[in-house]
């Protein structure tokens, strides 16, 4: 699977980790930052969203203090449903119900150990479609 990652200063080193541990055996493009010198975080959510949006990704994750910021920033294009992310039940959900193409997750909020579980849970859980597609759409504004 193809994965954008992106951070803001605050997520530097859990980006890090994942990228070693979880994303080891996708193909990851990294939009930054890989410094803890101050961000914007929505300039790093619009530039993995475009590549998502390009279809250079099958899916991103994007990583700042709490995962809000980052989900606001990134769920104002169209085309993408960003969840934060704290546990993997949730993450798993967000999949299976609203098929989010983008993971947010807070590097103040979950450890590594828990950010990996959810990463690997999110990644493997696939749409479920059904009456689930319906709501999507309504979503997306197609129905």
């Amino acid at each position: 699977m193809r994965i954008v990652i992106g951070c803001d200063h605050t997520g530097v080193a859990l980006k890090v980790a994942l990228q070693e541990t979880a994303l080891a055996e996708h193909s990851v493009i990294d939009v930054g930052t890989d410094s803890t010198d101050s961000v914007d975080y929505p300039d790093i959510a619009r530039a993995a969203v475009a590549i998502l949006r390009k279809g250079d990704a099958d899916r991103a994750i994007l990583i700042c203090g709490t995962g809000v910021g980052m989900a606001i920033a990134a769920g104002r294009h169209r085309g993408i449903r960003a969840a934060t992310c704290s546990d993997p039940y949730v993450a798993e959900m967000s999949r299976r119900h609203n098929d989010a193409n983008v993971l947010c997750l807070g590097a103040r909020v979950v450890g590594y150990g828990m950010a990996e579980s959810i990463v690997r849970t999110w990644l493997h859980a696939d749409f479920d479609g059904g009456r689930h597609a319906r709501r999507v759409e309504k979503i997306e504004g197609t129905a």
